[in-house]
């Protein structure tokens, strides 16, 4: 039995299953870790999204920036960007049932010495408080009301955390960081422009996973979401976003042993 965490799909289905394939993944006593955004910008969301929903308990996922941008969309309260992938799925026959699914995912998951998140954790935030702050998003996105989340979750303020942070303003500090953060100051202040590499982050700022005394560091936090980082592994950092969209790679880790797996993908 392996589990096996692997980084940002955003519909490359085909390279997917090329991966799996390599890694000779068994369904019957492997698990599968998705740093999330598994849609959106390749060719092949539908597809992919229906294999992970019919997977079950096999694969496990955290959402990303794309799916929840998936998500707002199809609730009305975005527009799509111009190159958005996601039509497929808004005009598919299992639509509602797809979308029903994806709002019942995590934002964060904790489980031994690992934990999984999209992009980040604020500096304050332990592995507790982080799992408490996500289940709060989780339950906001599974009720009958998510849409009123959704008409309030896009923004870049505040860009640092309060613990007194209410209502929807707190539900949206939570996504951001979870979801977009890269680089944040000492203090946690956060900037949501730069998408660049590790030589050149503006001054004052930091890899969110550098900052000094980070409450989660005693924890490996598994993540993808900064491309241009690419493929980085400390002892307790795995960043998985090696770019397959934009043609890069599609990387795994067993993490048992953190054997790394990799392929080129075709986008």
């Amino acid at each position: 039995m392996a589990t096996y965490a692997i980084g940002d799909l955003q519909g490359c289905f085909v390279d997917f299953q090329r991966l799996i394939d390599l890694i000779r993944f068994d369904p019957a006593q492997d698990k599968l870790w998705l740093v999330g955004d598994i849609v959106n910008r390749g060719p092949d969301s539908l597809p992919l999204l229906r294999y992970i929903k019919q997977a079950d308990d096999t694969i496990l996922m955290v959402l990303g920036n794309h799916d929840l941008h998936l998500l707002t969309v199809a609730a009305g309260k975005a527009k799509k960007h111009s190159n958005d992938t996601i039509q497929p799925i808004l005009d598919a026959p299992d639509r509602e049932e797809l979308l029903h699914w994806l709002r019942h995912q995590k934002l964060f998951h904790s489980e031994g010495q690992y934990a999984m998140v999209h992009a980040g954790l604020l500096p304050s935030w332990s592995i507790a408080q982080a799992k408490q702050l996500a289940h709060e998003v989780e339950n906001a996105l599974q009720q009958d009301n998510s849409q009123e989340l959704f008409s309030s979750m896009y923004g870049n303020e505040p860009d640092y955390w309060q613990n007194d942070w209410t209502d929807y303003m707190r539900l949206r500090i939570i996504i951001n960081a979870m979801t977009r953060m890269r680089v944040c100051t000492l203090e946690g202040k956060m900037n949501f422009t730069y998408k660049g590499n590790l030589q050149s982050i503006p001054s004052g700022y930091f890899p969110w996973f550098n900052v000094p005394h980070r409450a989660s560091q005693d924890c490996t936090i598994i993540c993808g979401h900064w491309s241009a980082l690419g493929l980085h592994m400390t002892n307790n950092l795995i960043a998985l976003d090696t770019g397959c969209v934009w043609g890069g790679q599609l990387t795994a880790i067993r993490l048992e042993d953190r054997k790394v797996f990799q392929l080129p993908c075709a986008q």
